[in-house]
């Protein structure tokens, strides 16, 4: 039986989604083994850049109208595309600011050097082509990419998380945050897969993984209010990762 086709790659972010798949060190053989990657710029410069893939892994959010056309091409030659990253999945960092206008926030920052930038508003995959999966993280947990590829070879749909942080917060028996020491924690509102990992080090949940499908918003804006926490303060950070959300509401 031969082994499906794979593509990994990276639109406009950080890398870090591509470079957690290349730190799986341990699983890496049996990934060449199971999996015929025939392109993935990050870990070689050879490829073929022009096959037909099965399955597509794709990181970074759309930021010009290069990775729009990239996206598509991607899109065209993959049978399932597979969105990797908080960035790909809603935008990330750069869609935070997604009120302001793309010319104004060009100037600022290059001056009238800005106007000569191929830049556009930031998007998700989701808002330009179509997605089959996603996986969230900043960066992805290395253990939810491994479990997705081994449900995709079985020609089964992956199980992720759509509980939040706050359920893996109460598994390591971690003290709240929140409740105790009235930290603004997004752990209630945010996507479990990390196994609380910031948390777990004294460290307020930030939301970087996205809003949890499962999560009660009514019941916590109510206790963030009782704690002192403005709608505005939680939502505002929930933004900061997951504005094509609506800060996750």
């Amino acid at each position: 039986m031969s082994k499906p086709t794979v593509g990994i790659f990276g639109l406009t972010g950080c890398a870090g989604d591509q470079l957690a798949i290349i730190n799986c060190e341990d699983e890496l053989l049996d990934l060449v083994n199971l999996l015929d990657i025939r392109d993935f710029v990050m870990a070689a410069s050879e490829g073929d850049h022009t096959c037909q893939l099965d399955i597509a892994f794709v990181e970074g959010a759309v930021l010009s109208k290069h990775d729009e056309e990239y996206l598509k091409k991607i899109r065209a030659r993959a049978k399932t595309l597979v969105a990797i990253g908080t960035c790909a999945v809603w935008g990330g960092v750069a869609a935070m600011d997604g009120g302001r206008g793309r010319d104004e926030m060009l100037n600022e920052v290059y001056g009238p050097a800005g106007a000569r930038y191929d830049s556009t508003p930031a998007r998700a995959l989701g808002e330009v082509v179509k997605v089959d999966l996603k996986i969230s993280g900043c960066p992805i947990e290395k253990d939810q990419f491994l479990g997705a590829v081994a449900n995709l070879l079985n020609g089964d749909a992956p199980l992720l998380a759509g509980y939040a942080v706050c359920a893996e917060c109460k598994m390591r028996e971690n003290n709240c945050l929140l409740v105790e020491n009235h930290q603004v924690c997004c752990g209630p509102l945010t996507v479990a897969g990390c196994g609380a990992r910031c948390p777990g080090l004294g460290i307020a949940c930030v939301g970087c993984r996205g809003p949890a499908a499962d999560a009660n918003f009514p019941s916590a804006m109510e206790m963030f209010a009782a704690k002192g926490i403005g709608a505005d303060r939680i939502t505002a950070k929930l933004k900061t990762f997951a504005n094509a959300a609506g800060g996750g509401q």
